[in-house]
């Protein structure tokens, strides 16, 4: 059973035992009580109490949530007007009648897209609903959102730049300004829905609106159509469109443009251009969130001994780091603000880590030194860590 059909037929307030003006606190406090005096282990010889206990659920679900209880009021006040009454879980004093089939999701959705809610029409139990939405055109629709690529150089996404894109989507017919209509002419009035894009229909005691198949729902017939758009107003055709990249902009982020995307259905806004960046490697730097990676090497003397180096900025400069003796493999020292921009103000850091150059060939010389330096380094310390000192 559809769930407004469940609110049609059943008072959620009497099974709650509360008014229908009741606080949310009223009605919370009214489900706990009646929750735990019904629950079906509180029951076990009560066959009733299960169906029970779920009705007391489904009710504090509808009328604890205040949209929920919302929806629910309308839609019971505008199903008493159409059926002379809504009765109190057991039904409507009028009956359904012939429509108890009838989609009411598809009914009871025409009754709040009608202007006001005002088209339920009759007084009278059985009378039915006056025809619903017949006074509505064609809904206002959103155009679709298009979708483009931007490839940036690393430079380039670090300062931010515009860039100008070539998109192909929908766009208005420029031989009939969209009006799909051949030029010299224009769309008339449709004579079986007078324009309004919909018929009413009867079912049983009910009289819904569909699209009216005469003009398919537009409300507007083209009796000699545009040749190049075949009378729909619109054709797939490239523009050029100009995007603002903010600086600092990471790969794989998408930027919206609002508004310049497909046109909207009967005067609905335009949809979006929805552009990927993709951004090229950088042959040094690297990014990590905000900040900027660098990765320099250093000889064995520089790591052992220290040093002074002058290394490159992601911005076009350079800066001087210290080097302290002892610096192993990986350490990471960091420039603070020579990162990338953040999307609040101010910037990231640079982050340069250290990858300790071993070499792959040696001299006759470099090995006589390495040679003189092994016999006095001493190997103890590692070997202890390693196995343990010996006993």
């Amino acid at each position: 059973m559809a769930p407004q059909r469940e609110w049609l037929e059943k008072d959620y307030y009497e099974v709650l035992g509360v008014s229908k003006d009741a606080s949310q606190d009223e009605i919370k406090r009214a489900y706990r009580k009646l929750a735990r005096v019904n629950h079906p282990d509180a029951n076990p010889d009560d066959p009733e109490a299960e169906r029970r206990f779920k009705d007391i659920g489904e009710a504090h679900s509808v009328l604890g949530d205040e949209q929920k209880r919302q929806e629910y009021d309308e839609i019971r006040r505008l199903g008493a007007a159409g059926f002379g009454g809504a009765g109190g879980g057991g039904g409507f004093p009028g009956g359904f009648g012939g429509a108890a089939d009838a989609d009411l999701g598809d009914l009871l959705g025409h009754l709040f897209s009608s202007a006001g809610g005002g088209a339920a029409g009759g007084g009278t139990a059985g009378g039915g609903f006056g025809p619903m939405g017949g006074s509505r055109m064609r809904r206002p629709a959103r155009g679709p959102d298009l979708h483009a690529d931007v490839h940036l150089t690393f430079e380039d996404a670090l300062a931010g730049v515009r860039t100008t894109l070539r998109i192909t989507g929908d766009g208005p017919c420029d031989t009939c300004g969209g009006s799909g209509a051949a030029p010299g002419t224009s769309p008339r009035r449709c004579d079986v829905c007078e324009g309004r894009g919909q018929v009413a229909v009867d079912q049983g005691p009910f009289s819904f609106a569909q699209p009216c198949g005469r003009c398919g729902g537009r409300g507007q017939l083209i009796d000699s159509p545009c040749t190049t758009c075949s009378g729909d107003g619109r054709v797939v055709k490239p523009r050029q469109l100009t995007v603002k990249i903010p600086a600092g902009v990471r790969d794989g982020a998408v930027i919206r443009a609002g508004g310049r995307g497909g046109p909207g259905a009967a005067g609905g806004p335009p949809g979006d251009v929805l552009v990927t960046v993709h951004v090229e490697p950088h042959p040094l730097f690297g990014r990590k969130g905000d900040d900027v990676t660098l990765e320099v090497p250093i000889t064995l003397s520089e790591a052992a001994l220290g040093t002074k180096l002058t290394v490159p900025t992601p911005h076009g400069g350079t800066r001087t780091i210290r080097i302290p003796a002892g610096t192993g493999h990986g350490r990471t020292f960091r420039i603070r603000g020579e990162g990338a921009p953040k999307a609040r103000g101010g910037n990231g850091d640079l982050l340069i880590s250290t990858r300790l150059q071993v070499p792959s060939k040696l001299s006759r010389e470099e090995r006589k030194l390495f040679e003189q330096l092994s016999e006095l380094e001493d190997a103890s310390a590692r070997d202890a860590a390693l196995f343990g000192s010996a006993s």
